[in-house]
C-alpha cells in the first residue's frame, strides 16, 4: 500500500471512530470477476467501502467534502478517494476521461423519463410506492428513483448527481433489504449518502430535490438538499450538500430504474411495474412546469440483453411508469 492510500486508511478510521460510517457493507455474490470483493455496491457503480460516506441528518456535505455538523463546526480535513472505482457491469472507471461512457451506460440504467433544458431546474418531487420483494434472489441490486443531473447525457465521472434513492438489496449498513437513501455523487472521488431507513412493501415514498439559493438566484446554485420520506410511516431522511461553483442541473429525470445483476425476470418484483406520480419539475425561478416534456427511454435493446424482460416506459407531465 502506498503512502497515500496508508494515510487515508488512517484518516478513514478515525473518522469512523467519531461516529461517521461508511454507508455499505459488501453484498452480493454474483459480481464483475474483476471487481475486488471488500468493493461495495453503490448507485454510482462499485467503490471501496473507504469511498463511501454517510451524512447525518442535520449535517452538510461542503465542497471539498468535509462535513459541517448540526452545531456549525466543520471537519479539519478533507476526505479523498485514491482508490480506483468501477461500474456496474465491473469496467473500470477513467476519471477525467476526455470522453466518458453516457451515464446510462456506465451506471447501467434500464428505462427512465427524462428531459433536458438549457438553463436550469431548481427542483423536483415525487411519490412511489416500495414494490412486493422479488420471488428471485441471486444477488441483484436495485434502485428506483427521480433526480437532477448536472450535465445532459453524457456527464463525466466527477459530475455531480443528486437523487432520493429507493434501494433492493444494495447492502445498506443498518437497513433492511428495502431502505431509502439520499445520494450524491462524487466530490473528491467520493460517494455520498443520507442515513439510510428500513422501508417495507406497500409504503409510500416522497423524494424532493432542491436548491438551497431560493429564486432569486436565476442560474444556478451550489446548495441543495435531497430529501427522501416514507410517507407511511413519517420517517425520512435527507442529505445537504454544497459545491465548489453554480451548478447548472439541467437534465431531468421523473422515474429511473437501475440494476446490478439482473439473471432472470423473477430477479425483479412481482409487481411488474411501478409509477412515479405526482412528479413537479421545477424551472430557475422555482416556478412549476406544467408541460416539462417528459420523454421516455430505454437504454436496453432486446436481442442484446439478457434476459429481456417487460421493459417499457410510458409517461404523462406528472408521471413515469416504468415496467419491466
Amino acid at each position: 500500500m502506498n503512502r497515500t492510500k496508508w494515510i487515508f486508511c488512517i484518516i478513514s478510521f478515525l473518522m469512523m471512530s467519531l461516529g461517521m460510517p461508511y454507508a455499505q457493507m459488501p453484498v452480493g455474490s454474483n459480481r464483475p470477476a474483476n471487481v475486488p470483493s471488500d468493493y461495495v455496491i453503490t448507485p454510482f457503480g462499485y467503490f471501496h467501502p473507504l469511498c463511501v460516506r454517510t451524512a447525518k441528518n442535520g449535517e452538510t456535505v461542503l465542497a471539498d467534502g468535509r462535513i459541517r455538523f448540526e452545531d456549525g463546526t466543520e471537519e479539519t480535513i478533507a476526505p479523498f478517494c485514491s482508490f480506483p472505482r468501477y461500474t456496474p457491469k465491473g469496467e473500470l472507471v477513467v476519471e477525467g476521461s476526455a470522453n466518458p461512457e453516457p451515464l446510462s451506460i456506465s451506471w447501467s440504467w434500464i428505462e427512465s423519463g427524462q428531459v433536458a433544458t438549457s438553463t436550469t431546474y431548481d427542483a423536483i418531487t415525487a411519490t412511489w410506492t416500495v414494490p412486493q420483494t422479488p420471488l428471485s434472489n441471486d444477488g441483484q441490486t436495485l434502485f428506483f428513483f427521480p433526480a437532477l443531473t448536472h450535465n445532459h447525457l453524457t456527464p463525466p465521472s466527477e459530475e455531480p448527481i443528486i437523487q432520493p434513492v429507493l434501494g433492493w438489496n444494495d447492502g445498506q449498513s443498518g437497513a433492511g433489504p428495502w431502505n431509502i437513501a439520499s445520494w450524491n455523487c462524487c466530490p473528491s472521488g467520493m460517494t455520498w449518502n443520507s442515513k439510510p431507513v428500513t422501508v417495507n412493501p406497500g409504503d409510500q415514498i416522497s423524494g424532493t430535490v432542491k436548491s438551497a439559493c431560493g429564486a432569486a438566484l436565476v442560474q444556478a446554485c451550489s446548495k441543495w438538499t435531497i430529501t427522501t420520506e416514507d410517507v407511511t410511516t413519517g420517517q425520512s431522511t435527507t442529505l445537504n450538500v454544497a459545491y465548489p461553483s453554480l451548478m447548472n442541473f439541467v437534465w431531468a429525470q421523473s422515474g429511473v430504474l437501475e440494476v446490478y445483476s439482473i439473471y432472470q425476470c423473477s430477479d425483479f418484483p412481482p409487481d411488474g411495474s411501478i409509477t412515479f406520480s405526482n412528479v413537479a419539475l421545477f424551472d430557475n425561478h422555482f416556478r412549476r412546469i406544467t408541460s416539462p416534456g417528459w420523454a421516455p427511454e430505454l437504454f436496453v435493446t432486446q436481442g442484446q440483453t439478457t434476459p429481456w424482460c417487460n421493459y417499457g416506459v410510458t409517461v404523462t407531465d406528472t408521471s413515469a411508469t416504468l415496467t419491466y
